[in-house]
């Protein structure tokens, strides 16, 4: 168990993150650079810090929660030789490369170092829902464990520090579309006076009806098998997906959010998908 814990950042999910693992009665210290972010935390239980190398000296494990990895970075840079023989969980919003960046020069530094992805927003932290992505070195996933479990669940996704970044940022972009495909729905409504609320229920059951042709998408990526027991041929939805855009223009609105997967469905005809499923397209999105 680790007996020390500090934790660097204390925006919004910094102290959703440190208030979670004081209500697991972990021992925590905090530092940010505005100190006034501490004082919530200290009349909680927290231990703060006056400054960062103070805060990892502190610690077996240090947190870290900032706004990118540069911040990160310069942080740690201020610690110098204090960062030997500590373990670092960074979660931190970055890409794989990012990751595998700052997990190299961690290990020069004599740091173990584990790169986490953080799949919540902060009232989520301390709920079981709330999903944090771990990879990197597998000892510092041991030593991490029970803070990690007083955030929610985890998934350690191996050796390599930039798998939790991947993945988050592949899970974000899921997030993102279908977020995206939701506010268009939404403005086409409004557009004729019906409002939002009245389509939550139907949009809710339709996505969630959509979601199981998700794994015979993936195996069809996988195996790139996409005219086999075909559901939806690609020629029939591109000539479909037309009026999804003129609806739109015709009331007014911007197809700036649509206008990309019709572009992929014209270019999966062109090319020959037309008797695919929708997998095939995933063929397409690698520029040439």
């Amino acid at each position: 168990m680790t007996r020390k814990i500090t934790f660097l950042g204390l925006g919004a999910m910094g102290s959703a993150l440190a208030r979670a693992a004081l209500a697991a009665n972990l021992d925590i210290t905090v530092w940010n650079r505005t100190p006034t972010r501490a004082e919530p935390l200290v009349a909680q239980g927290a231990t703060a810090a006056t400054d960062s190398g103070g805060a990892i000296a502190a610690a077996d494990l240090v947190v870290i929660c900032l706004l990118d990895y540069p911040s990160v970075r310069a942080v740690l840079d201020a610690a110098g030789a204090t960062l030997r023989g500590k373990t670092i969980l960074n979660l931190t919003n970055g890409t794989p490369e990012q990751a595998r960046g700052l997990a190299a020069w961690a290990e020069a530094e004599g740091a173990d170092y584990l790169d986490g992805g953080i799949m919540a927003i902060p009232p989520m932290i301390g709920r079981p829902e709330t999903l944090i992505l771990t990879s990197g070195s597998a000892a510092a996933r041991a030593t991490a464990h029970d803070v990690l479990a007083s955030f929610g669940s985890s998934r350690y996704l191996g050796g390599d520090p930039g798998h939790a970044a991947l993945y988050d940022l592949a899970l974000l972009t899921a997030m993102y579309g279908m977020f995206g495909g939701y506010l268009q729905g939404t403005a086409l409504l409004k557009a004729d006076g019906i409002a939002a609320a009245g389509f939550v229920e139907l949009v809710q059951a339709w996505l969630t009806a959509m979601q199981a042709s998700l794994p015979e998408m993936a195996r069809q990526i996988d195996a790139a098998d996409y005219g086999r027991n075909v559901a939806s041929n690609l020629a029939m939805q591109d000539a479909a997906y037309v009026n999804l855009i003129d609806a739109s223009r015709a009331r007014k609105l911007s197809t700036d959010l649509v206008e990309p997967m019709q572009r992929l469905l014209q270019k999966a005809v062109a090319t020959g998908r037309g008797g695919h499923d929708m997998g095939s397209m995933a063929e397409l999105i690698p520029l040439d």
